[in-house]
């Protein structure tokens, strides 16, 4: 599975910085922190300036099918690179990291993970999500749900705030999330936990709340080099694959699923 990876780095591995072309990344937006650092460690290491592009997976997908130039596509789930594969469009799909959901609440709801099933099933609360298939952030939050035995209950309730196509946008500089929750848009609102810990940092007063293991969903993430990229972006897709990219994925609380295990 990973030998068309390694083959293509050592095609990259054999140019020179002079030679190589700019990289397009699209990626989805909760890696934008973590991968702006990859990407600024890899045109440092290699002097390959890389382009990025950061939003809802898959309305970076739609962008690739709709013929925009991208090389290198980080998506927040498997199926959408998955979905360009079997289109002929690239390949193949790797697993680079992991995520979770978690709860982020405003100061003021009274929840902990014991209550966090009642507190969303709550009328005194707003209940914010992603959108379902533009985001696999609302798509993972409504698997949640259809594991909680109330799915009708909380999908009828659910706002979808965030990652549409007509989703509103903070403004400059400001966390989604964050904004979201700051100006009582949602009282409690699920994402992934790397997007929450982001939040906090943002409005430190927010909550951020585990999801109990009942209802707990895993989110795995996908990586492609799409058809006619150049050599150097499988050395970029090497690059976030390596030690040096996963550690900073890491770093930014990923589960980074190609980091090596210690002795």
């Amino acid at each position: 599975m990973q030998k068309p990876f390694m083959l293509a780095a050592l095609l990259g591995l054999a140019m020179t910085p002079a030679a190589a072309d700019d990289i397009s990344l699209f990626a989805a937006g909760s890696l934008k922190a973590a991968l702006s650092e990859v990407v600024q460690g890899y045109t440092d290491t290699y002097g390959t300036a890389v382009t990025t592009s950061f939003g809802p997976s898959g309305l970076m997908r739609e962008r690739i099918e709709a013929a925009e130039t991208a090389h290198v596509f980080a998506s927040a789930n498997m199926r959408h690179p998955q979905t360009l594969e079997a289109a002929g469009k690239g390949g193949p799909v790797t697993l680079f990291a992991r995520n979770s959901l978690c709860a982020l609440a405003r100061p003021q709801v009274a929840v902990s993970t014991e209550t966090l099933l009642d507190v969303m099933l709550s009328d005194d609360i707003r209940l914010g999500t992603s959108t379902p298939k533009a985001d696999p952030s609302g798509d993972y939050a409504f698997e949640l749900f259809d594991k909680s035995g109330h799915a009708d209950a909380l999908k009828s309730k659910a706002l979808q705030l965030t990652g549409g196509p007509d989703s509103a946008a903070p403004s400059e500089g400001r966390n989604a999330y964050a904004w979201v929750l700051d100006s009582e848009q949602a009282d409690v609102f699920l994402t992934y936990c790397t997007n929450a810990v982001q939040a906090r940092k943002e409005v430190q007063d927010l909550q951020i709340v585990q999801v109990p293991e009942a209802l707990s969903v895993g989110a795995d993430y996908g990586l492609i080099v799409l058809e006619g990229a150049p050599p150097e972006a499988w050395r970029l897709a090497m690059h976030i694959l390596s030690p040096a990219g996963q550690t900073v994925l890491a770093d930014y609380g990923f589960d980074a699923a190609a980091l090596p295990k210690g002795d």
